[in-house]
């Protein structure tokens, strides 16, 4: 049994007004993503979410009580755990992004340990090679989006999973936008 895991990026297209005459398909799809879940955990082992962790979360079970049939609040747990980031230093930090938190390692081992994990999987951040080990590879961020914006040149990965939970990643080349000769790899000064 293999796992994928990936962050697909899903946008509405505003486009289905035109189509549908109304934007009554458009609302509806928006509307499907107060739906989805916010975290997903593989084999108990390893945790996945888009962003990171939150102070007020110290177990999975905090978040298997969430209220998940909402729109994500602007602040608060739910929203943390789409925003946070991991930091070089220790303890809980303000996010410069200015939503969620930032967290060391620190932060991770203890939510591991509590929670039995050995891995916490995120997406939320811009990463050149596709993938990037954090906390003594107890946090590892899985950026999906190749060439990001059709202007950064990162690669993009997918971390797969096998049935001995060894994992590996598969790394995806940028493609230019069609038309554009090659990708230059620079990161844009508001993504470090």
């Amino acid at each position: 049994m293999d796992f994928h895991f990936c962050i697909i990026l899903l946008r509405p297209v505003a486009c289905l007004s035109f189509r549908y005459g109304n934007a009554n398909v458009w609302k509806i799809f928006t509307d499907l993503f107060d739906y989805f879940p916010l975290t997903a955990l593989v084999e108990s082992e390893i945790f996945c979410l888009h962003g990171g962790l939150s102070p007020s979360i110290e177990n999975l079970d905090n978040i298997r009580n969430f209220d998940r049939v909402q729109e994500v609040p602007h602040e608060g747990p739910m929203c943390d755990l789409l925003w946070s980031d991991p930091d070089d230093r220790c303890g809980w930090g303000i996010s410069p992004r200015g939503a969620g938190y930032t967290f060391g390692q620190d932060i991770s081992e203890q939510f591991n340990h509590t929670n039995s994990l050995k891995l916490i999987a995120r997406a939320h951040q811009l990463v050149m090679d596709g993938f990037n080990w954090a906390h003594e590879q107890k946090v590892v961020t899985i950026f999906s989006a190749p060439n990001y914006c059709y202007r950064c040149g990162n690669m993009a990965s997918v971390l797969e999973v096998d049935d001995c939970r060894g994992h590996t990643f598969i790394q995806f080349e940028p493609a230019p936008r069609r038309g554009e000769p090659d990708v230059t790899r620079r990161t844009p000064d508001y993504f470090l």
